[in-house]
């Protein structure tokens, strides 16, 4: 069997379900397969709402599910009144998840879906820090994509074979992903880390430089940029700097460097 094929198998044997919903490419591919055997009537795309996902993601994700013709809703998710995901104690995702999947979980139970599906991947098992994949195994939530056996190149190679736009999107984890382990996770710290992103994307839009990968990195007393060394070398250090600091890091030393991939997670051990 195929890639796509074994995807399609554990889908079509999940019955109707809940896809929990990003926008991002692996949840897009999960949306687009189950569309596939399972028909529109039994798929319905949920997108959790709350400040941690970035207005950009909110309305890329509604615009894709639109494109695909699916049924797609958007749900508040109160995760912010978890006291384990505010203090950020290295398994954050596990309650952010656990807010998610509860949610999504009591909805597919009064609406009739079988089962509710997330967009981890065989690669994404593999990573010691993703404690929400805990979080999904312990409510008998499934992965068809890590079920199948299917890691990130070959999600990107049938995303784009299936025609979705999304097959080469750079990775767009929450924002809260970006608040240093250990620093309390707040509205604010999240909606300056959305603001100086967004300020830092006009600022390489109006220099014409292209910008992949970005991040404005929440250290509790200062501030690191990445972007990617392409965009590094199109646009000066202090011009960065400046408009991070105004977006809400005016009193936090602001740095630049290249962007590296979990550069939060350098030096740590999982769940601490």
């Amino acid at each position: 069997m195929s890639a796509l094929e074994r995807l399609e198998a554990e889908l079509a044997g999940a019955g109707p379900l809940v896809v929990a919903y990003s926008g991002g490419v692996d949840s897009a591919l999960v949306l687009a397969a189950a569309l596939r055997v399972l028909g529109r009537d039994g798929v319905l795309a949920v997108t959790g709402r709350s400040p941690a996902l970035a207005q950009r993601e909110d309305a890329e994700a509604g615009r894709l599910a639109a494109l695909l013709g699916a049924r797609h809703r958007y749900v508040e998710t109160a995760e912010g009144d978890d006291p384990g995901y505010r203090a950020n104690a290295g398994d954050r995702c596990f309650f952010c998840k656990s807010v998610l999947l509860d949610t999504l979980l009591a909805l597919a139970a009064a609406e009739g879906f079988a089962a509710v599906a997330t967009g981890t991947n065989a690669t994404d098992a593999l990573d010691p820090f993703r404690s929400g994949i805990r979080a999904a195994d312990a409510r008998g939530v499934i992965a068809p994509l890590r079920a199948a056996g299917i890691p990130k190149d070959e999600v990107r190679r049938l995303a784009r074979e299936l025609g979705l736009p999304v097959w080469d999107k750079p990775a767009s984890p929450c924002l809260a992903s970006r608040v240093a382990v250990g620093i309390e996770v707040t509205p604010r710290r999240l909606r300056r880390i959305e603001d100086g992103e967004e300020a830092v994307r006009r600022l390489a839009a109006e220099r014409g430089v292209p910008l992949r990968d970005l991040r404005v990195r929440d250290l509790g007393s200062s501030a690191r940029v990445e972007l990617d060394a392409a965009a590094l070398e199109g646009l000066r250090v202090d011009d960065i700097e400046e408009c991070v600091r105004a977006a809400g890091f005016s009193g936090e030393e602001v740095a630049v460097a290249a962007y590296r991939y979990g550069s939060l997670n350098e030096g740590r051990t999982a769940g601490a």
